[in-house]
């Protein structure tokens, strides 16, 4: 199993988050007209760029040099938070923190913090296959219209398009990108705080150095871990 790094989203965390699509698309040649046409694919990668990351305590700093010596420039992975409270379905409409909770017993963890339980709930019906462009959803709780919006399943990362089909809680969605690893059915999905798993876009992201300006801030941008997906699939980790 490869070595992953989570970021830390609640120390390092950015004004601005961009999780974007990168499609890949194939060329069909030009037309008499000189008009190059192109067909759209599943295929394509995701690009996650933080900027304006706060690096003022030293905590922040030695933190943001502990993960660049981890990662180790491109190679290493790094799941990344992808930012999505602007999208999420909230039942209200309107952001919802994370719900603090004891376990049944009324009792909480035994360093005393309570258990976290995400706003949004929405599990997986039946499975949904590696390479399926389609997933049905189940809404336990969450706004029904599940067009364009984020979650992650084991830090792949979907985005939905339109509505497909809405039939009381179950709501039919096509996905982007192609399901990189089987999603079991009635799998709890991640809404809330949905993440990718990443390389560093290049060798350099997280350069740093002594600043004397006492806010200082650096971005660090991403793309998708599409070559640990791949081997995944074929067995190789």
């Amino acid at each position: 199993m490869a070595d992953i790094l989570v970021w830390p989203q609640d120390l390092l965390t950015p004004l601005a988050c961009y999780p974007n699509i990168v499609p890949f698309t194939r060329s069909g040649g030009r037309t008499l007209g000189g008009i190059e046409t192109a067909t759209r694919t599943d295929l394509g990668f995701w690009s996650i760029e933080l900027t304006e990351v706060p690096v003022h305590s030293v905590a922040q700093r030695r933190t943001w040099l502990a993960m660049r010596k981890a990662l180790g420039g491109r190679p290493g992975l790094v799941v990344v938070p992808a930012w999505s409270q602007d999208v999420a379905p909230f039942a209200s409409g309107a952001f919802e923190p994370q719900i603090l909770s004891l376990h049944a017993d009324a009792t909480p963890f035994s360093d005393g913090s309570e258990y976290v339980q995400g706003a949004i709930s929405i599990k997986s019906v039946g499975v949904t296959g590696i390479g399926q462009t389609v997933i049905r959803l189940r809404v336990i709780h969450g706004a029904l219209d599940l067009s364009g919006v984020r979650f992650s399943y084991g830090h792949a990362l979907y985005e939905t398009g339109p509505l497909i089909d809405l039939d009381g809680e179950i709501a039919t969605v096509s996905i982007w990108p192609t399901i990189r690893a089987t999603i079991p059915a009635d799998a709890e999905l991640e809404f809330d705080r949905p993440t990718c798993l990443c390389h560093l876009a290049s060798d350099d992201q997280m350069g740093a150095g002594i600043d004397p300006i006492q806010f200082e801030r650096r971005s660090v941008q991403f793309v998708e871990a599409t070559d640990y997906w791949y081997r995944l699939a074929k067995g190789l980790i």
